[in-house]
């Protein structure tokens, strides 16, 4: 179940939302720069202590910098109700995975 607690943005996005009353776009760029430190602070402790398949993490950091390119484009011309649908799904089936484990 570790695989849910990192990102942010399954919490944050929702909250600046809904909470801060931010617009979509703004709520998701906004919670990608909030995870920065996390990941990096992480990164330097888990490196420190031989958790990382380096080989894995570098391919899946190339494929996360083209993922995020892609994204950022995509959400210029993606409209929002359409967004919400996604980001809602991605929840329910986050949350039915969770449930599964339990």
């Amino acid at each position: 179940m570790d695989y849910f607690l990192h990102g942010g943005g399954l919490i944050l996005v929702p909250a600046f939302i809904y909470i801060l009353k931010k617009e979509d776009r703004l709520a998701r760029g906004t919670a990608t720069i909030c995870v920065l430190p996390m990941v990096i602070t992480s990164s330097i402790f888990y490196g420190r202590q031989s958790y990382i398949d380096w080989k894995t993490a570098i391919l899946c950091a190339i494929g996360g910098t083209l993922g995020g390119i892609s994204g950022a484009k995509l959400l210029k011309k993606v409209p929002t109700k359409y967004i919400k649908i996604l980001f809602t799904i991605l929840l329910i089936y986050t949350g039915v995975r969770m449930l599964l484990e339990i």
